[in-house]
């Protein structure tokens, strides 16, 4: 096969990166809204996105491993990487742009057009990271559905209960938060061919129905809470209420044994 190919490497990790804070370990870098870019050598570079994803292209893997050990250096508290994906992309000025057997192939790679392709693989390892978190907390809820199913009913002790949807609250929140980062970026209205490779890319990765997959399983799992919560509560009031049916007894029964 005729021409180049760059290896395009992301990470992404549990916990969100803010870009300002990092910049102080990387003077160099040059820093945007939406993502801070470190050039190395020879020829390759690393993009740092806010939404936890790191992407390097053309970077030997002793450099590449260097600079993550850097970033972990300047993210105190950063855990290891939950999701590593590889990308490769021919440039050979005889191609046409676009999608052939599974890889992309450009006539040239200029450095506006790296920036696409790194973004979206930094996308695609960022939702995969956020797949796996949905899927965790969709099986949770499958258990308390599945259990109210079987006994008609939710465990007494509801603070787990409580927890549990606080959490589902808070993930839903961050997932929901960190996806809609995930746009396209307005390069693309400036370059008729960036934008058709970050169409093809998008679609490569089936990224437009992994996210819409993401917010039906969430929007799932809210309606499985509310449910769950909503009989957790009526059984608390039914309890309540038998509770000072029993206490009306009682105070009848002393009545009458006071009158004999």
């Amino acid at each position: 096969m005729a021409g180049r190919i760059h290896q395009f490497r992301a990470v992404a990790f549990v916990e969100n990166l803010p870009l300002r804070p990092l910049a102080a370990s990387f003077p160099k870098a040059k820093l945007t809204p939406r993502h801070m870019f470190q050039t190395l050598q020879p020829e390759g570079g690393m993009y740092i996105y806010p939404f936890g994803a790191v992407v390097t292209y053309d970077v030997p893997a002793e450099q590449r491993e260097a600079e993550l050990a850097r970033l972990h250096e300047a993210r105190p508290g950063l855990t290891t990487e939950v999701v590593r994906e590889d990308y490769s992309v021919l440039e050979d000025p005889d191609c046409q742009t676009g999608i052939h057997d599974g890889m992309l192939q450009v006539d040239r790679l200029t450095p506006a057009r790296a920036g696409i392709v790194a973004l979206t693989v930094a996308q695609s390892a960022a939702m995969e990271y956020y797949e796996r978190l949905v899927d965790q907390l969709f099986e949770r809820t499958a258990k308390l559905v599945d259990r109210l199913e079987r006994r008609g009913t939710v465990p007494m002790r509801t603070r787990p209960l409580h927890r549990f949807i606080g959490e589902a609250i808070a993930t839903r929140t961050e997932v929901l938060a960190v996806l809609h980062l995930l746009d396209k970026p307005d390069e693309t209205w400036e370059d008729p061919a960036m934008d058709r490779i970050y169409d093809d890319l998008r679609a490569e990765f089936d990224l437009g129905d992994r996210f819409t997959a993401l917010e039906t399983k969430l929007r799932s799992v809210q309606e499985s809470l509310e449910v769950v919560l909503d009989v957790a509560r009526d059984r608390r009031l039914v309890l309540l209420e038998a509770a000072i049916v029993l206490l009306i007894v009682v105070e009848l029964l002393l009545s009458l044994v006071r009158l004999k």
